[in-house]
């Protein structure tokens, strides 16, 4: 059995294989945050293709924290039904399900560089870009808030059945922007210092822990800031480490996002990311960035480089890549009961 295709058990939750779907807004979500019919059409049909676990996009954690309008939520009671009814159909179809909670920060109404209907916030009142809103810099009591923020939106994941927690520490956002001496440059005990710089992002993790202490539970970061000043990937070594004593499961390697610049990529550019982190830091890693083939996904997990490959654009043109990928590397795997004509023997 290629390595890609073998079962992975995290805290007593068994993905199928090692294919993750990346999480990636759709923008389409109500007002309020709810999903609608695209999302349960969306998902579960990756779900249906094979995915081992599907992730679900950058949930907030606050109405305030969207990165735009259309996005999901979670700080409401009210979105558990819904979300759980999904969650329910990919179950079905033997897909593990995770949700990337997040907070946009100073990215909050991405579209509109910042103004939004609720004012945006962050460790330090520093825009994004230029054009963009200035945000609220957070006191020490309104931090405690967010961090509450979090919590009960780990809380309501558990009540819809999600099976992964993944908080949302890239890209730019909320999280990432305490991390990045770029975007913090706060004087009290959230700034300075990584330990002090981390402190946001490990209270985070202990008020996730109270109500999620038996399942997985992801960081998704920003290796590199691609920028002089900014997190490289000697610093991320160390947060990885720091996040494995945390508690944390599995570190979902990312890059970039806490500026406007827009880095160079190729097909695996991310992967050596993932594979150092995982190395020296000892904690388990899913890479992702423009993989796209299944002997390039099977050569990262045989050979140790993450123990996860998570797949964005490719699942987007292709919601079965999963069952051609087992095809392709000589897999045998089941396949939905409706789709048996389908498959080459």
């Amino acid at each position: 059995m290629p390595q890609l295709f073998e079962p992975l058990t995290i805290r007593g939750v068994t993905l199928r294989n090692r294919i993750m779907m990346s999480p990636m807004v759709q923008r389409s979500a109500l007002p309020d945050g709810l999903p609608t019919e695209w999302h349960l059409v969306h998902y579960a049909t990756r779900a249906i293709g094979g995915v081992g676990l599907i992730m679900f996009e950058a949930t907030a954690v606050e109405s305030r924290g969207r990165i735009t309008t259309s996005d999901l939520g979670l700080w409401n009671d009210r979105h558990i039904k819904p979300l759980a009814q999904i969650v329910a159909m990919c179950h079905e179809h033997g897909a593990a399900v995770g949700v990337q909670l997040a907070h946009a920060g100073r990215k909050a109404w991405s579209d509109d560089r910042g103004h939004g209907p609720e004012q945006s916030v962050a460790p330090s009142a520093i825009a994004f870009d230029e054009g963009w809103l200035v945000p609220h810099a957070l006191s020490e009591e309104e931090i405690q808030e967010v961090i509450s923020a979090f919590r009960l939106a780990t809380e309501r994941a558990r009540y819809a059945g999600f099976d992964v927690v993944e908080l949302h520490a890239a890209h730019g956002y909320l999280i990432n922007q305490f991390l990045s001496p770029l975007a913090n440059c706060r004087q009290d005990s959230y700034g300075g210092s990584l330990e002090n710089r981390l402190r946001f992002l490990r209270r985070v993790i202990e008020a996730t822990r109270e109500v999620w202490e038996d399942r997985p539970l992801f960081v998704r970061v920003s290796a590199t800031d691609y920028v002089p000043g900014g997190i490289d990937l000697n610093e991320m070594v160390l947060i990885a480490r720091a996040l494995r004593e945390a508690g944390v499961d599995l570190v979902d390697v990312s890059s970039g996002g806490i500026t406007p610049l827009q880095p160079p990529s190729w097909p695996g550019y991310q992967v050596p990311f993932a594979e150092r982190i995982r190395r020296e830091a000892g904690i388990r890693t899913a890479a992702v960035g423009l993989i796209t083939s299944p002997e390039m996904a099977e050569e990262i997990v045989a050979n140790g480089r993450a123990d996860i490959v998570a797949l964005g654009r490719e699942l987007l043109r292709n919601p079965y890549w999963p069952l051609q990928a087992a095809q392709a590397l000589g897999a045998n795997i089941t396949w939905p009961r409706q789709y048996q004509r389908a498959r080459r023997t």
